[in-house]
């Protein structure tokens, strides 16, 4: 097993660092999992956050299932520091097991456990590393993605990888129902690789750099429809950008969610030259809009604070016709 240290006779103590709803499915299967083998002997999270209005504070996702399972916890605001260092370190870990914990780990951090710190990334290695790679797979058209652990690197999700595994995008996934997918997947694929851990079986496979793609963090911005792309990229954004921060636009000044959408059959065209993209084209049965290339028929939407519809009731209501123009 390359780059691991002498193996434990008993259980691995495994020290787990997350903070999302997909880092807390794994943990909670971790937890459930543990046994003879390996257990979860401390957490790593980021601090809890303010509740509306003086109510309290929440714990990230991953604090609420350690809390649960009464796992000792560390929400350090900095992690560079000797005082955090010290404090994971009592935990003696064999391994340290990251799954979006969204921070780059120093190497006087990653050098702490016995075998090795690992990360279980969503996304098919070395294509879409960063903080997106749900969104980038979808906005991308992918086929299909998948999970990769890896031992971590002081370097974005460029370390070498001990496994992979697949699973095809549907065509009505969204970004929710996917990372739900992965979280499983990402679960299994993590139990799997401590169970290689443990036998002294992990074999690391270098990442390919010339195939490397990169994601971003998303913001509300990035929901902003543009729509001179083309329909088929916009009816990703649709999905990638549910259930946040949502795709958007605006029609007549006013903000509209788009939820749901589909590419209309151009075989279904018929009259006269394309008008500017935005333009809503058709009314009846659904609202069709015209984009940069092809056209895009919505099928659910939502004024902001209000609740999702059917586009067709939507704009009735408004009193919209044909010829109105989104992103006006």
């Amino acid at each position: 097993m390359e780059g691991s240290k002498n193996l434990p006779n008993t259980p691995l103590r495994i020290v787990f660092m997350g903070t999302p709803a997909l880092a807390a499915h794994i943990l909670e299967r971790l937890v459930t999992a543990s046994g003879a083998s390996f257990r979860v002997v401390g957490v790593v999270t980021r601090p809890d956050q303010p509740r509306g209005r003086g109510l309290g504070m929440d714990p990230s996702e991953v604090g609420a299932v350690a809390a649960k399972h009464q796992i000792p916890t560390l929400k350090p605001v900095k992690i560079r520091t000797p005082e955090f260092l010290s404090e994971l370190e009592a935990f003696e870990p064999d391994l340290l097991v990251v799954a979006a914990y969204g921070r780059i780990l120093p190497n006087s951090i990653l050098g702490v456990p016995k075998i090795a710190p690992m990360n279980v990334h969503a996304s098919l290695l070395p294509r879409h590393r960063g903080a997106a790679p749900v969104e980038g797979a979808i906005l991308a058209g992918d086929a299909e993605t998948g999970v990769t652990i890896m031992r971590i690197i002081e370097q974005m999700d460029a370390g070498p990888m001990y496994l992979q595994r697949r699973i095809p995008i549907e065509p009505n996934d969204t970004q929710g129902t996917l990372k739900e997918k992965l979280a499983e997947l990402g679960a299994s694929a993590m139990l799997e690789a401590i169970d290689l851990a443990g036998h002294g079986a992990l074999v690391e496979t270098p990442q390919d750099e010339s195939l490397a793609t990169y994601t971003s963090q998303i913001e509300k911005k990035n929901a902003v429809i543009d729509w001179t792309s083309s329909a088929a990229q916009i009816e990703r954004m649709t999905r990638a950008y549910d259930p946040w921060p949502i795709a958007r636009t605006r029609l007549g000044g006013d903000e509209v969610l788009i939820w749901r959408a589909a590419v209309e059959d151009e075989s279904q065209w018929s009259g006269p030259p394309s008008p500017p993209p935005g333009t809503i084209v058709s009314m009846k049965p659904n609202p069709v809009v015209q984009c940069g290339t092809g056209r895009l028929k919505l099928a659910e939407v939502q004024a902001p604070g209000r609740k999702r519809m059917s586009a067709a009731d939507f704009l009735r209501g408004k009193r919209v016709e044909a010829g109105a123009r989104f992103g006006a």
